[in-house]
Formats: structure tokens, sequence, C-alpha cells
């Protein structure tokens, strides 16, 4: 299973060079794990920047997808991943949910760089 962070889905989305190498990692559709916090974040920003067409397109496909509801045992992981690597809320719940269900996370924000089960893209690379 493989979690795909907001960041990377962007650089997908927006079809940037970076996207080009997030899309060589893009898991089988049978092996997406979206965690509810990613719905939220994506929605949004789709939302913003794309129109609410291209908000329902994406919505669409995880919905084909695993997907990860926040509940309490996560949450208190989340918390915990928060104060030791020092995340945001966000990343740590999306961490957190990785961890909960044996996943991998998929990331182009440098937040998750040293974190084990991680693979990052990085930015200046692309």
């Amino acid at each position: 299973m493989r979690v795909v962070d907001t960041s990377a889905w962007i650089e997908y989305l927006i079809e940037s060079p970076l996207g080009s190498k997030v899309a060589r990692e893009l898991p089988r559709r049978d092996a997406w794990l979206v965690p509810t916090i990613v719905q939220l974040e994506l929605a949004k920003w789709l939302t913003r920047r794309l129109g609410v067409e291209a908000a329902e397109t994406v919505i669409a496909f995880y919905d084909t997808c695993e997907i990860a509801d926040l509940n309490t045992k996560t949450a208190l992981a989340a918390a915990d991943l928060s104060a030791r690597h020092r995340l945001a809320t966000a990343d740590a719940i999306i961490y957190a949910t990785a961890q909960a269900y044996g996943a991998d996370v998929l990331t182009c924000d440098r937040h998750f760089e040293s974190l084990p089960g991680v693979r990052f893209i990085p930015k200046h690379d692309a």
C-alpha cells in the first residue's frame, strides 16, 4: 500500500517536471491508501486552483481506493509522531495512517525526507 501525500498529488496534477517523477512512483490502483486528511487538503486545493470539476474528478478516483478514516488510535500516534519528528498536524496524520496500514508515503514534502517508510522526491531535482 502507498499513501500519496498531497504535495505529490499536486505536482502530478499540475504536470510539473517533478510530477513526471511522481507519476513513475504512483501505485497500482488497488494499492492506493487515501487518508481522509489528504482528501480534505486535496479537495480544498483543487477547488481553489482548478475548480469544482477537477475536484470531482479526483474525488471520483480516490473513491475507488482504500480510504483511511482518522480514528483515535491513529490520532494519538500522530500526536506522538508530531512531537518526535516536528511534523505539522496534517503531515503527522498522513505518516501515522501509513504506519497503521503498513504502507509507505510518496511525497515531495521535505518534512518527511528522513523518515523511514517514505519515498521522498525532492523538488530541487526536478
